[in-house]
């Protein structure tokens, strides 16, 4: 189930208004893989000038929903159930590229991982993984 590209953006910005707020890119969606583009805000960094755990996060999450969305011809409705994040070095203070691929898409839980990285930077900067549950259909 093919989704345009302009219409993933719209549908990761009215779903997570705080992608709309940052400025979340959608740069690729298809097949269960979504990229994802952070740009650089001051207000999204640290002390120490990186960008903070939360903004990295809350990419993380989007870019999964986005993948996610690219498997169910944009309709998915599961939450986050879990969201691990091993931070492996400081991001630069600048945009913040994060690469989503769903594992296993389940009828109840679904399983991926976003590794995410400075742009223009090759080697990542925090590793993901997460799971989601779709929420029961009403009887």
């Amino acid at each position: 189930m093919t989704i345009e590209l302009a219409e993933m953006q719209r549908l990761v910005r009215e779903g997570v208004p705080l992608a709309r707020a940052w400025g979340v890119e959608v740069l690729a969606a298809a097949d269960g893989e979504a990229t994802l583009r952070l740009p650089h805000h001051e207000d999204l960094l640290r002390p120490g000038g990186t960008v903070s755990g939360p903004a990295l996060m809350g990419l993380a999450d989007v870019a999964m929903w986005a993948a996610l969305l690219s498997l169910t011809g944009g309709k998915d409705e599961s939450l986050t159930s879990n969201l691990s994040i091993t931070f492996l070095r400081p991001p630069a203070p600048r945009a913040v590229i994060a690469e989503a691929r769903v594992i296993k898409k389940g009828r109840t839980l679904s399983y991926g991982e976003v590794l995410l990285h400075s742009e223009g930077e090759p080697a990542p900067c925090a590793h993901v993984t997460t799971s989601w549950a779709a929420l029961p259909r009403p009887r």
